[in-house]
């Protein structure tokens, strides 16, 4: 593309490549990692892996925080708050990249996202701790949203495969950094300083990124119209389900729930409408393809939010450490990366076939995670019993991920392959909106079920074992609805 400050005619540039991509031949790893695409790519994926590393911190050192500040009920909300944020930030990323373009958007997230950083280093408080996840979410949001939006833009067509699985490969990154340096901050008792860390990688990011996208600005448009209404219910329909795992009563949570996922619905209705949308309107039925891929995805996040719950599990029920729990729980992530690579170079027939067989994978995991991380099955037994089943929870977790990850780079690119012309960036973009939505649904469901289960009431290991119960047994329902999903989507 000669102008890819002009997102106008950046799609028109998509929808040409699209239109010859059946006479041009699969591209390979060496052509995206050498030249000047390598460089690009680094800019690109460096914000997802700052992104993903932060993700791996908080999960390790959240049990070490509630430790010591307090707030063990709002637990889950760390994560809540940070995706709901999140939500809004991805939303603003084609709006911001028609404004001000590549760079300055991308450092402008930076800016945001070490800010909230700075926040959560100095928290005080549970409040004060959430302010800044929430602050840290919005950018996120924006690096997360960016990293999809900017393949299309900066990349070829027949690189996209390759660069969603490299996006989805720094992940792999995060699941070596985010334990280790969350791990030894906890044990150490100066959990603050893994929020601290996160600055200099903040600002070495912005250093590429200011020399790779270089040049590349946005159309100054002064009237870009936002959908904030439309942003301020998806938000809202996030938070009442999280406010009902807080509810007292069985009513009030079933109330809270509700009324969140009638603002939901409420919420693609008026995305029908003619207006600034948030999604095409493909997405929003089950006929399209998009929909599909959409509805799938979503099922298979709000399973993978169970992972919020595995570091304090077993640190309560299982005597580990922060550093091992950690390490354990990035198992998942782990196994999303290395799916998602070596899936990636998939034909049309292996690309199916790795779609309809991860949510199955994902499913058969979460059983037996919840019928291993309670710690009931071997209780009792010690020395290299215990052994063994510590490897299976590690199998296990990575399962989880692997599920997710073998269809994951297939379902994103049949996305931006299903876009009508002039909706290319609306969907690419859309894609972090989905997925931010449904993590913290699922991070709210996931809060709503171990307090519903007696994680902070009556608490203590007990309260635990069944919470991991109810969550693990529960949550296995949302890759049985995705297997449904995706076979009909692959028949299609």
């Amino acid at each position: 593309m000669t102008d890819t400050s002009n997102i106008e005619d950046a799609i028109q540039a998509s929808k040409r490549i699209r239109d010859d991509a059946a006479s041009v031949p699969s591209a390979s790893w060496g052509e995206l990692l050498s030249g000047g695409n390598a460089l690009r790519a680094v800019a690109l994926t460096g914000g997802v892996a700052l992104h993903a590393i932060n993700v791996h911190i908080v999960t390790t050192i959240l049990p070490s925080v509630v430790r010591d500040i307090g707030g063990l009920a709002y637990y889950a909300w760390n994560i809540t708050l940070f995706v709901a944020a999140s939500i809004f930030g991805s939303t603003l990323t084609s709006k911001l990249l028609d404004v001000l373009g590549p760079r300055r958007t991308y450092l402008f997230a930076l800016a945001v996202f070490s800010a909230g950083s700075i926040l959560c280093a100095t928290a005080q408080d549970m409040f004060w701790m959430l302010s800044g996840r929430s602050v840290q979410g919005v950018g996120g949001g924006l690096l997360a949203a960016l990293s999809y939006a900017l393949i299309r833009i900066v990349f070829e067509q027949r690189l996209w495969s390759r660069a969603v699985s490299l996006v989805s490969g720094m992940w792999g990154i995060a699941t070596l950094l985010g334990p280790a340096v969350g791990g030894i901050f906890a044990e150490s008792g100066a959990w603050r300083l893994a929020f601290w860390c996160l600055l200099p990688v903040s600002l070495a990011q912005a250093l590429i990124v200011a020399a790779q996208l270089r040049g590349k600005q946005g159309t100054g448009k002064p009237t870009v119209r936002m959908p904030l209404v439309k942003i301020a219910l998806l938000t809202a329909s996030v938070l009442l389900v999280a406010l009902a795992g807080q509810a007292l009563d069985d009513a009030g949570k079933l109330l809270g729930v509700a009324a969140g996922l009638v603002l939901g619905v409420l919420v693609a209705r008026l995305d029908l409408r003619p207006g600034v949308a948030l999604l095409p309107a493909d997405a929003y039925t089950l006929k399209s393809a998009m929909g599909k891929v959409f509805a799938s995805l979503s099922l298979l996040m709000i399973a993978g939010m169970t992972e919020i719950f595995v570091p304090y599990f077993l640190q309560t029920l299982h005597a580990y450490s922060p550093l091992q729990a950690g390490y354990m729980t990035a198992a998942m992530a782990g196994g999303w990366s290395l799916a998602s690579l070596l899936s990636s170079s998939s034909n049309d027939t292996g690309a199916d076939r790795m779609v309809r067989t991860g949510p199955v994978i994902m499913a058969l995991s979460l059983i037996a995670l919840a019928l291993l991380l309670p710690g009931d099955l071997l209780n009792g037994i010690d020395g290299i019993a215990s052994a063994i089943e510590g490897v299976c929870i590690a199998v296990a977790l990575a399962g989880v991920g692997l599920g997710i990850g073998m269809g994951w780079p297939h379902l994103v690119t049949r996305v931006m392959k299903s876009a009508k012309a002039g909706e290319e960036n609306l969907a690419s973009a859309g894609i972090s909106t989905v997925q931010l939505y449904a993590m913290a649904i699922g991070a709210a469901l996931a809060g709503l079920t171990v307090n519903a289960a007696g994680l902070s009431q009556p608490g203590g290991p007990d309260g635990a074992r069944m919470a991991a119960y109810c969550l693990f047994g529960l949550f296995a329902l949302g890759p049985m609805a995705a297997i449904v999903l995706v076979r009909r989507l692959t028949a299609q």
